[in-house]
Order: C-alpha cells, then structure tokens, then sequence
C-alpha cells in the first residue's frame, strides 16, 4: 500500500515536470519507467499511473477553465458530444490523461514482470500465490 501512495506521488510530480517542457505524451513516458522500477503490483500500478496523471491534468485542465472564464472549455465542449458542458470536458481530459497514464504505468510493471520474475522469500509466498490462482481460474 505505502509503495503505490510512492509510486502515485512520484508519478504525479514526474508528469508535472515533464510536461512543463515536453509534449503531452511525456507523461506516458514518465509513468513507464516509474511503473517499471518502482511498480510490483499490475492492479496497483495501473491506478497509480490512472490517479497520478489523470489528477494531474484535471487539475490543469480546471485551472485553464477558471483562468479563461470557461469560455474556450465551452466552445471545445459545443465541437465534442458534451452539449457544451465545460465541465464535463474537464473529466473527460481528466479519463484520457488517466487512461495514458495507467496504461503506460501497466506496460511498465508488466516489462519488469517480463525481465526480472518475482522471487519467493518463503513457501508461504508461493502457497498463497497458488491459492489466489486456483480461486481466479
């Protein structure tokens, strides 16, 4: 639990700074290699990617409606099938950039999972494993 708050917070400050002087999809980039060296977990992973880079652009995305008056969120919203609700484009901006960045955070832990499988300390580690994959299958 502690190293998803981590890898959330890393991921959100990451993509923050990245995208101050990058492009857009920096924040995949950022979100990969995070979810690749510090990601465990593909569940956890994927929301720490999710929340991290979707908080960080719907609190952009808020802040370019309040500064603008909400007029040109508005007039993006009329050209979407919003009904001209700014502020669902907001979420929406906000579901993308989360949807980017959990995906990449993903394909990240997966690629670890790939590279370097996990090692068992003890039996009960792998007597769990087994349990789980026998309740899923």
């Amino acid at each position: 639990m502690r190293n998803s708050l981590v890898l959330f917070l890393l991921i959100l400050i990451g993509a923050a700074l990245a995208q101050l002087v990058l492009p857009w999809w920096s924040a995949a980039v950022v979100a990969g290699l995070l979810g690749l060296w510090w990601g465990r977990h593909a569940g956890r992973t994927f929301l720490a990617g999710f929340n991290g880079v979707g908080m960080g652009w719907m609190a952009l995305a808020t802040w370019h409606h309040l500064h603008s008056g909400g007029e040109l969120s508005q007039r993006v919203a009329q050209l979407l099938p919003l009904s001209g609700n700014a502020w669902a484009l907001v979420v929406v901006t906000a579901v993308l950039g989360g949807l980017v960045g959990g995906l990449a955070a993903l394909a990240g832990v997966w690629i670890r999972q790939a590279v370097a499988p996990v090692k068992y300390n003890n039996a009960s580690d792998v007597a769990e494993t087994t349990v789980s994959r026998k309740t899923v299958a």
